[in-house]
């Protein structure tokens, strides 16, 4: 027996309260003692494996435990105002409805807390000891299984996430987690209670003093290597990152430090112009006014919340390396990836701004959406939307779009040669020089379309360095003559897109070079042209001159007047 209650002693679980030396002890946040003698739990083996994984594997970084942490909050919170719209009596009605976080350098801790629904006792053993359970989760399958009326569906689309696997991120840095909690619902009120673990696989639980207030509250024991997160500046960096759109007010160490409204979730029509021109400076760090802004949300087929801003300049055409992506994607006001370069197509990367989507499954870290399927769905349309938005305004004020167009016509151009699905719709949006308008004006094609007569099934364009070079160039003497319009292209990239779009609204696209070109060009002068046999005789004398090495053919056109020849394509 003896030995049996030694081997019984021996697979006890380590005590949570070690015993210090005495300066150490010193140091320690006063901890919290369980108002009766504590319930001690062991993780199943399976849940030890995962908290292994969460604590040390999934999160590429670990400032993002704070961030699931608030996140965790939040859904307190809207819990709690769920409580209240449906009238029910709640603990402490007087507390705000808002978070705060707490360093203590000296004791080398980081306190959240809010005055959300919080927990007891019950709760803490079915949400925070079972971990990847998910509180949140199971509050809106519960409402929306119900057929809840719309302000309770409202409320419960308002969760942010899961209260489970999020939670335990916070041993990535924490030694030792504490939480005390007094549950909000003053009907059968509970005992407040407390939960304490060092993430080895054992927790203990309790009935906590009565001076808890409603909501939750998680003290970190830091580790040695985390004092960083003390830091207030350090903190208020990774609220600002991850979390400054939360929809309550977040204080650090007493100053609100959570500002920013979430303009993307908000009606367009409530939303003045210096609001989002705030806003673009805030999430871009620029200091250009944007051009254009486009603020949309759609319900089906997906759920998107999507506020665009097309800047005024960038800095790719200054050498100044490749512009960056600049769209974040959030789920619901959380930061899930910044500067996503998978959300937009690259030939939109200069497009700033948000896009926040709940349909996306997000993987375990919520670090990255992992359905490739439904992020290129997403992708499809907000290229669409961006195309047609930008059609719209090239159509409400030409001149204001052609003069944006001068300034990021480029990338435009690059969609039309690389984005096979799109390109068709991206030519419409471009615009260049041609014969028939003012040096330093533009026309796009449906307008050079319009202009032709309707026999005429191909559309011309002249690669020249200038104007100049091109109203010069012999290729160009037969249509001045016969007055057809030329598109001048100044880039080798507007080369490369004629030829990739091949053709545009039925029509094909034709370089003046090709050799297959044959107006109707009869005029007087025809008379004084050479006859046939002399016209032989003297590209057969050229052929003789010039020799094999140098000219293949010599023939006769009636392309050129002014120009003695031309090499054709």
């Amino acid at each position: 027996a003896a030995r049996a209650a030694a081997a019984g002693a021996a697979r006890a679980p380590p005590s949570l309260s070690p015993t210090l030396p005495s300066p150490l002890a010193s140091l320690l946040p006063p901890r919290r003692a369980f108002s009766a003698e504590p319930e001690r739990h062991e993780f199943q083996a399976e849940t030890r494996q995962l908290l292994d994984i969460v604590t040390h594997s999934i999160y590429t970084d670990k400032e993002v435990f704070l961030r699931e942490l608030i996140s965790n909050a939040s859904d307190s919170l809207e819990k709690l105002r769920h409580l209240q719209v449906s009238g029910e009596e709640v603990r402490d009605p007087e507390l705000p409805l808002e978070i705060n976080i707490t360093t203590d350098r000296t004791r080398n801790t980081l306190t959240i807390s809010d005055t959300g629904i919080g927990m007891s006792k019950e709760d803490m053993v079915l949400n925070l000891g079972t971990i990847a359970r998910s509180g949140s989760k199971a509050f809106v399958e519960q409402l929306r299984g119900a057929d809840s009326p719309t302000t309770a569906r409202g409320v419960a689309e308002g969760i942010i996430g899961q209260f489970g696997v999020g939670f335990y991120s916070a041993f990535m840095v924490a030694d030792t987690v504490t939480a005390e909690s007094a549950a909000a619902k003053v009907a059968g009120a509970a005992a407040p209670a407390l939960w304490r673990s060092d993430g080895t696989g054992t927790y203990e639980v309790g009935e906590a003093g009565p001076d808890v207030s409603r909501g939750v509250k998680l003290t970190l024991q830091l580790k040695e290597d985390c004092n960083e997160f003390t830091d207030p500046e350090r903190v208020k960096d990774i609220v600002k990152k991850y979390s400054s759109f939360v929809p309550h007010p977040i204080r650090l160490d007493g100053e609100v430090v959570s500002t920013v409204r979430a303009l993307w979730t908000e009606d367009k029509n409530s939303v003045r112009e210096k609001e989002y021109q705030d806003f673009y400076r805030f999430i871009t760090g620029a200091f250009d006014m944007p051009v254009y802004t486009l603020h949309f949300r759609t319900d089906a087929p997906l759920d998107l919340k999507v506020l665009l801003f097309f800047p005024t300049f960038h800095l790719e055409k200054l050498g100044m390396g490749r512009t960056e992506p600049g769209v974040s994607v959030y789920s619901r006001k959380v930061l899930i990836e910044s500067k996503s370069s998978d959300i937009l197509p690259e030939w939109l990367r200069f497009v700033r701004g948000v896009v926040d989507s709940e349909d996306l499954p997000l993987s375990l870290s919520r670090e990255k959406p992992q359905d490739s399927r439904l992020v290129a769905r997403i992708r499809d349309v907000l290229t669409r939307r961006i195309i047609r938005f930008l059609e719209a305004e090239a159509q409400k004020d030409p001149a204001a779009f052609k003069g944006w167009f001068k300034e990021f016509g480029f990338f435009l151009k690059e969609g039309a040669c690389q984005d096979f699905k799109f390109k068709e719709q991206i030519a419409k949006l471009l615009y260049f020089e041609s014969s028939k308008v003012e040096k330093g004006e533009l026309t796009s094609l449906d307008e050079y379309i319009s202009r032709c007569p309707p026999e005429q099934k191909e559309i011309y364009h002249l690669v020249a360095p200038t104007r100049e070079a091109a109203e010069a160039s012999p290729y160009y003497e037969l249509f001045k003559k016969n007055d057809v319009e030329v598109i001048f292209l100044y880039n080798t990239v507007d080369d490369f897109v004629m030829g990739n779009l091949s053709q545009y609204n039925g029509r094909t696209l034709k370089t003046v070079e090709a050799g297959d070109i044959s107006l109707d060009s009869a005029t007087d002068e025809d008379a004084g042209k050479l006859s046939e046999e002399d016209s032989n005789r003297l590209c057969s004398w050229l052929e003789e001159k010039l020799g094999k090495a140098r000219v293949k053919k010599v023939k006769v056109t009636e392309r050129l007047g002014g120009s003695p020849g031309l090499v054709p394509g």
